[in-house]
């Protein structure tokens, strides 16, 4: 019986996949017979994967009267991608969105990448050494160990584990958790440390460094400010609603402003309803697990945020990983999953959810939303997206990435984001319809047991989303989503024209620059913050071994003065510290035009 299912859903996928529809099908081949087989060997599977209302259920599905075989739509080919979407940088959007879909991921020459593993093996080996010296107590270890008398206990502290931490990030430690003393604005104040045993403490010498331009927060739209003219709303709720609720949406902690802000959050995303939570992280981490369990299937992008990752997890699901936005890579997967079912029973999936960035905060890339879209109708899947970084941040006005494509917003069966990047202000959404809505208000944990949203960071979202929207009677949100965009194809463009390699989608507010040699991290961001600029640098295990790199973020905040000293300071330091690696710079673009002129003429 199992192969004769097996063998029925591998006949679907052959004749569907190549044909446009199952009418044609019909009339080319006279398979009568065979079809007919085929809707009701499928039938559960498409009663379990049809609509959005079986997805805010893990119990018995409701059955519906479609069919997984049917498409009436000529737009699907075989590799999965609409017809008209590009396999590469053309259009990416179904046409919907001239502009053409531009991701630059430039290699950097070989030897980086050597000199990068042995710069590496040389820290290690040091390490390792360093390691001896304070075993024989030559060297004072200053992290944890375990007491003389616990000698015998199942240990606290692993030794292997710390290794990293005792010897690699300590030379580096200097550069991350600085002490901000002012609003974390375009600038800000920091507090100058010092450090006397190698970054293991520090100490503060009671100055401070002024007007550090940042560069590294997610204040994408620049609305984490403290101007007063502007924060008077906020000081009002304030003052009428207090700091804290001190209870959960389903006790006394359901404020009239919060339902104000879900209804107004639902009209700007073009959705039934939303409902929004306290922390951003937990947005995802605990409504994942009440959306799916035990018999479903996680396809989840291989670069996806941690949140995202834990949510899986916990969810008891079966999780596998795809290909970072390779659309091949998701889709085998899909047609393993139909066609093979759970492991060992074979049964269909109870449901499929795919989990998506909009925009990936270590990449700088931007999701390849058509074609996902086209897979999850194609295999009857969910989509779960989670536009953290992209709300606010692209799109005309600031929509996401559904936006930012084209798309009907209810293509996507649940729509994430969270308020603590564009809008300055904390937690997350989630947003569809009702019925997912409804259900994740009784089942969701963070709904059910986390205290409600603060009352003046609510205030602070919805003044900011009516800035947006232009209800204020102002254009200012509009011009400040228009000022990133210019701001950014700006900053990408200078840097590659001076020869840096930079990852992501030139419509990003996220720019990481390459630097690969774990040398050169700590003394970039060093170098960077004595000319007075503020940086995040990233590296291994954060990254791959042979990736470190500097995130750059965007704000609409910036002044072009701000963005030309920063880009200047780059290009002086790019050049004392060898980080000008592309192959494919302006510069060097320029000089072989000019070369073939010359021979030309």
């Amino acid at each position: 019986m199992r192969k004769q299912k097996k063998g029925c859903n591998l006949l679907w996928l052959f004749l569907t996949d190549g044909l446009d529809t199952l009418d044609g099908l019909k009339k080319s081949f006279s398979l009568t017979y065979f079809l007919p087989n085929i809707k009701t060997r499928n039938s559960r599977y498409s009663a379990e994967m049809a609509t959005t209302a079986d997805l805010v259920s893990n119990g018995n599905i409701h059955r519906h009267n479609q069919n997984i075989n049917t498409f009436k739509s000529d737009a699907y080919v075989r590799s999965g991608f609409s017809n008209h979407c590009s396999k590469h940088n053309g259009k990416a959007n179904g046409g919907l969105d001239k502009r053409p879909f531009k991701e630059s991921f430039d290699q950097a020459p070989l030897y980086v990448a050597v000199l990068t593993y042995v710069g590496f093996g040389v820290v290690t080996l040091f390490g390792y050494l360093r390691d001896f010296l304070r075993a024989c107590g030559l060297e004072k270890c200053n992290l944890a160990q375990e007491r003389e008398e616990q000698k015998d206990f199942v240990p606290l502290y692993q030794d292997f584990e710390n290794f990293y931490t005792r010897n690699l990030y300590m030379r580096v430690r200097d550069n991350w958790n600085r002490p901000i003393c002012s609003l974390p604005g375009p600038q800000f104040d920091l507090v100058e440390r010092v450090s006397d045993d190698y970054n293991w403490t520090f100490r503060n010498t009671g100055k401070t460094i002024k007007n550090v331009i940042n560069m590294g927060s997610y204040n994408y739209l620049g609305f984490a400010e403290n101007n007063a003219n502007f924060l008077t709303t906020v000081a009002d709720t304030t003052r009428q609603y207090g700091v804290g609720v001190c209870s959960t949406r389903q006790e006394m902690g359901n404020l009239d402003i919060h339902n104000e802000l879900e209804d107004l959050v639902a009209t700007f995303l073009g959705v039934e309803d939303s409902m929004t939570f306290g922390m951003g992280f937990a947005t995802n981490s605990m409504n994942i697990p009440a959306l799916v369990g035990k018999g479903c299937l996680i396809l989840s992008d291989e670069l996806n945020h941690t949140s995202l990752v834990l949510g899986a997890r916990l969810s008891g699901s079966t999780i596998r990983v795809f290909k970072h936005n390779n659309i091949q890579s998701l889709e085998k997967l899909l047609r393993d999953a139909v066609v093979h079912g759970q492991p060992r029973t074979h049964r269909p999936w109870k449901k499929i959810l795919i989990l998506v960035e909009g925009i990936y905060s270590m990449e700088g890339s931007v999701v390849r939303l058509p074609e996902i879209v086209a897979l999850k109708k194609k295999y009857k899947a969910y989509l779960y997206l989670d536009e953290a970084h992209s709300i606010g941040a692209v799109g005309q006005t600031g929509r996401g990435v559904t936006e930012y494509f084209g798309l009907d917003p209810s293509d996507i069966d649940v729509m994430m984001g969270t308020f603590t990047k564009s809008f300055g202000a904390a937690g997350g959404y989630i947003a569809g319809k009702k019925e997912l809505v409804d259900f994740l208000r009784t089942h969701s944990h963070s709904s059910v047991y986390a205290t409600s949203m603060s009352p003046p960071v609510t205030k602070q979202i919805l003044r900011v989303l009516k800035c947006i929207m232009g209800q204020d009677g102002t254009t200012m949100g509009i011009q400040r989503v228009r000022q990133l965009a210019e701001n950014i194809r700006y900053f990408r463009q200078r840097l590659q024209e001076m020869g840096f390699i930079i990852y992501g989608n030139e419509d990003s507010p996220v720019v990481p620059l390459l630097l690969y040699m774990p040398g050169k991290v700590g003394a970039f961001a060093r170098e960077m913050l004595k000319k007075n600029i503020g940086v995040v640098v990233v590296g291994f295990p954060a990254t791959p071994i042979t990736e470190s790199r500097a995130r750059f973020c965007l704000s609409a905040a910036h002044t072009r003065g701000m963005l030309d000293k920063v880009l200047n300071t780059l290009d002086d330091l790019g050049d004392y510290l060898s980080l000008k690696y592309s192959r494919h710079s302006r510069s060097t673009q320029d000089r072989t035009l000019r070369q073939n002129s010359v021979i030309n003429h």
